[in-house]
């Protein structure tokens, strides 16, 4: 199969049956090898990343309904065109094929003229212009959906909120697993010829920024000694500090990466408990603490909402990356697509949940973090907010000793938020509660 043909099988999954990118992504290259992951990656979450505007473009010269495979076709072809700097009489010779291959080949003239009418319009400068509303604008060119451009508008001003809505994360954070080091892990991609920067949120981790292979192919990776981890969730995990021989509780565990770094933090000496509610995402979690070899993990599948009285007072310190919306900005444009206001209410319902039942589950004087990797309040600060509200037994404890110098004035209060256009991470809010 075409890298082509592949990408728009994993666009059409995404963007008509509400599957995750990087699983349907991952699902489709078990199956199939195409020359270019790297490429075909790209082409994915590229056309993701820019799928409002390209429906902007594409709804401008095809008037009238379109097919969802046809759709889907332009919409990869506009995306390449636009910002993946591929010659324009390429991307429309791969379209017009592209067409053809999945039986629409009546329709290859259309989507060839389509295609250079954009294209010449282009190169003439004179492309459909963009709405004067500013969350109307950005809504197109960000794809965040337009009331979170408003949110993002009243919380931070227009300014702000349009550079933080437009930053792209670019690279793939890789954390050295022990014995390996970050100095280690660093000259494997100097031997590779893969530039990278250092991480200044985590000394052990390193961030590959043009990784083209597929990393699961790579010696480290399949050794256990690197494993892909965002700088911001290795943070929060930091930020928990958890200490060797602890009893530690990862409420919201899976894929299983921070109860593997909690794991290395604590130098592989106490346990912890790692839950998921549904059970695929438990064995996803064992596939991960296997291959990185952690063995001091207990797996269950549980809702973290729902409080077990047995547990209460059991656990020296707890952590909660609940479920959220994903609209932090950086690496995940595909949950842009799937929130509406209402669902961002309920999230933050669930959330306030997990958080009042899983705080049960810690002893006096234990300490709990608390994140998310989206930047609404509703998700982060007024779930934290009401919960101390309502648990005096609980404070904000300091986040300044454990974070780099540059974020310790920002964390001093005992709340912390990342942005994506000043802290090249993703969008992220961690919160450190201490129990009296």
């Amino acid at each position: 199969m075409t890298t082509e043909r592949l990408a728009l099988q994993i666009l059409l999954k995404v963007t008509q049956e509400g599957a995750f990118a990087n699983l349907a992504l991952k699902e489709a290259l078990s199956d199939e090898r195409p020359k270019d992951v790297g490429r075909l990656t790209a082409l994915v979450y590229t056309t993701i990343e820019h799928l409002n505007y390209c429906d902007h473009i594409i709804d401008s010269y095809a008037k009238g309904r379109l097919h969802g495979s046809v759709r889907g076709i332009l919409r990869l072809a506009v995306a390449e065109m636009f910002f993946m700097d591929t010659p324009d009489h390429a991307v429309c010779n791969k379209a017009v094929k592209l067409t053809e291959s999945i039986g629409k080949g009546k329709l290859k003239g259309f989507v060839n003229g389509v295609l250079r009418n954009i294209a010449r319009d282009r190169a003439s400068g004179d492309l459909p212009k963009l709405p004067e509303s500013f969350p109307e604008r950005m809504r197109i060119l960000s794809g965040y959906p337009e009331f979170m451009v408003e949110e993002y508008t009243e919380d931070y001003g227009e300014g702000f909120a349009e550079e933080l809505m437009l930053a792209a994360v670019r690279g793939v954070a890789l954390r050295a697993v022990p014995p390996l080091t970050a100095d280690e892990l660093a000259s494997h991609l100097d031997g590779l010829g893969i530039p990278y920067r250092r991480s200044e949120l985590a000394d052990d981790c390193v961030v590959a920024l043009n990784f083209k292979g597929d990393i699961t192919k790579d010696e480290l990776f399949i050794k256990g000694l690197a494993a892909v981890q965002s700088e911001s969730a290795m943070l929060a995990c930091r930020c928990l500090d958890p200490k060797p021989g602890m009893n530690v509780l990862d409420a919201c565990a899976a894929p299983g990466g921070k109860t593997a770094y909690l794991s290395d933090l604590m130098k592989r000496q106490g346990r912890i408990t790692a839950w998921d509610v549904h059970p695929h995402r438990v064995e996803l979690i064992k596939n991960t603490l296997e291959r990185l070899g952690v063995r001091n993990a207990l797996l269950e599948t549980r809702d973290a909402s729902k409080k077990d009285e047995s547990l209460c007072d059991s656990f020296d310190a707890i952590l909660l990356d609940v479920p959220c919306s994903g609209l932090g900005g950086g690496s995940k444009p595909d949950a842009r697509l799937r929130r509406t206001n209402e669902s961002i209410d309920e999230l933050a319902n669930i959330q306030y949940s997990i958080l009042e039942t899983c705080s049960a589950y810690l002893k006096k004087g234990g300490a709990l973090v608390y994140s998310t990797c989206t930047l609404s309040d509703r998700e982060d600060e007024h779930v934290v907010e009401r919960f101390l509200n309502e648990h005096n037994e609980f404070g904000l404890e300091s986040l300044a000793d454990l974070l780099p110098d540059k974020l310790k004035q920002r964390g001093e209060k005992g709340m912390l938020r990342l942005f994506p256009n000043v802290d090249d991470t993703e969008g992220f809010f961690i919160a450190k509660l201490r129990r009296k």
